[in-house]
């Protein structure tokens, strides 16, 4: 798969649920975003698979 899918991580701050969408034509990303609930920093890692089964891990911002 080569597109976007929708994965649904927890805030490492306030625990809250939430999805972002991760592009699966980049084997491999590190990048910041904002949780939506408190607006914290948080760094989200994503691997692709060679079978296009994205592994998301979020961690806080140091």
């Amino acid at each position: 798969m080569n597109g976007l899918e929708a994965k649904t991580i927890q805030c490492p701050y306030c625990w809250e649920m939430f999805e972002i969408t991760i592009d699966c034509s980049v084997s491999s990303q590190e990048y910041v975003e904002d949780c939506e609930v408190c607006c914290q920093p948080i760094l989200i890692k994503a691997t692709v698979s060679s079978d296009g089964v994205p592994d998301v891990e979020v961690s806080r911002e140091s």
